[in-house]
């Protein structure tokens, strides 16, 4: 019962590191679907979040979103990703993403197609009920 403890313990020391690398590959910037737009995703603790770097369009300011306060604010450098957390399997969860063309935020789901292609899908409710795009890492 020990050395299963211990070799349990030690696969748990050692396989941390290895999940949290995997977790980091989402790191770095990415460009939307409509290519429009550039999102740094970066990490806080354990969290991961992504605001817009870069992006073009009619309108700089966040007019459309539902809080008024807020409609005067410069969509570069407002964060659209917030709270996500990695579940393994190239898949991060329970984070939330602002869509400034509709200013409404839902939720939201990360998987990694591949090290440059992500899926982002925003939905309401259950996840069968919303839609997705494929961003792609930024390449300057």
């Amino acid at each position: 019962m020990t050395k299963h403890f211990s070799l349990l313990l030690g696969f748990l020391l050692l396989g941390s590191p290895i999940l949290l690398a995997q977790a980091d590959v989402l790191l770095g910037e990415w460009i939307n679907e409509k290519k429009d737009a550039r999102i740094k995703i970066y990490k806080l603790g354990n969290i991961y979040n992504g605001r817009i770097t870069w992006g073009e369009g009619e309108n700089s300011k966040d007019v459309k979103n539902l809080d008024p306060k807020l409609r005067s604010r410069e969509l570069v450098g407002s964060s659209i990703l917030i709270g996500f957390t990695y579940s393994g399997d190239n898949t991060w969860v329970d984070g939330t993403i602002y869509d400034p063309r509709e200013g409404k935020t839902y939720s939201c789901k990360i998987t990694l197609k591949n090290k440059n292609t992500i899926s982002i899908r925003g939905f309401v409710g259950i996840s069968m009920f919303g839609r997705s795009e494929e961003w792609s890492r930024y390449q300057p």
